[in-house]
């Protein structure tokens, strides 16, 4: 039984409070207005009965491209307890990662959050991690999950729409693994932390950062994971060449997009999919 760290349900009570505001982030009917993308048309059917056939567990998240953990306290958290109530009411096979508010942090809140069952905290890779936070889940042995976060208006409105995921997106996972290794992993050594679509393949430029004064090759860190969201078996096999099999989680993405077949073999597979997932999270039980 396969474990998914990465997918976004949206449920009616999310959705209601999105359709709630009058600025961005916000929905207008099924149409989604941010202030760095353009309008959105979101598919009803994509945030409803899912398939979770062969899922032992599947983890949703907030998302983070919506800028919903930047607001102002006052805005952002009717959103975050929106988004908190409803994916706790989702059921087995689902769990979520917390969210919490970035511009006014308040841990005691976070571990509140986490205590009603949370596997842990998600945060956009465009904020700078507290360290109040990150303390929260190591007290409690929770990972933390980082992914994109809201995009920068487009400098050009001629661009395709997916300039957004494969540019700042990217952008932003490469900011965020570097600023982990370099500053925060120093001042949290215990911590568990999962970067989302393999860190925008960020660890293949461990040669640019060596020959730039870096250190890297060589040191495995095993507290830190990369998941496979949105990209397939050349880049899963690039970065298990560079990091090894065992910080590789399997993620989807679902609903915008579906969990990669690494192509390294059963023994890998069932270790991207079931193993390393487990460790990730912390679990104790059986890997199985």
């Amino acid at each position: 039984m396969t474990i998914d760290v990465h997918q976004h349900v949206w449920t009616p009570s999310f959705v209601e409070a999105l359709r709630a505001r009058r600025t961005p982030p916000r929905l207008d009917g099924w149409t989604l207005l941010l202030d760095g993308e353009p309008p959105y048309e979101v598919n009803p059917a994509d945030h409803e009965a899912r398939d979770t056939t062969g899922l032992a567990l599947a983890l949703v998240s907030l998302s983070s491209p919506l800028g919903i953990e930047s607001l102002p306290p006052e805005e952002a958290w009717p959103l975050i307890d929106a988004y908190h109530d409803g994916a706790l009411a989702l059921g087995e096979p689902f769990g979520a990662w917390a969210a919490t508010c970035h511009s006014e942090p308040d841990p005691g809140r976070l571990a509140e959050d986490l205590d009603r069952g949370f596997a842990g905290l998600q945060i956009p890779a465009t904020a700078l991690p507290d360290d109040r936070l990150l303390e929260v889940l190591t007290d409690r042995d929770l990972p933390l999950f980082v992914h994109p976060g809201p995009a920068a208006a487009q400098p050009d409105a001629s661009l395709p729409s997916w300039w957004p995921a494969l540019v700042p997106y990217v952008q932003q996972m490469h900011a965020a693994w570097h600023h982990f290794h370099a500053v925060v992993r120093p001042r949290h050594p215990r911590l568990r932390v999962c970067f989302a679509l393999l860190a925008g393949l960020a660890p293949l430029h461990t040669e640019r950062l060596l020959a730039r004064g870096g250190a890297g090759r060589g040191r495995v860190d095993p507290g830190c994971y990369v998941e496979t969201s949105s990209y397939g078996p050349r880049a899963i096999d690039a970065v298990v060449r560079e990091l090894g099999v065992d910080v590789v989680v399997n993620g989807s993405d679902a609903p915008y997009a579906t969990a990669p077949e690494p192509g390294l073999g059963e023994a890998a597979s069932h270790a991207i999919r079931v193993v390393n997932p487990r460790r990730l999270l912390g679990r104790k039980e059986t890997l199985t």
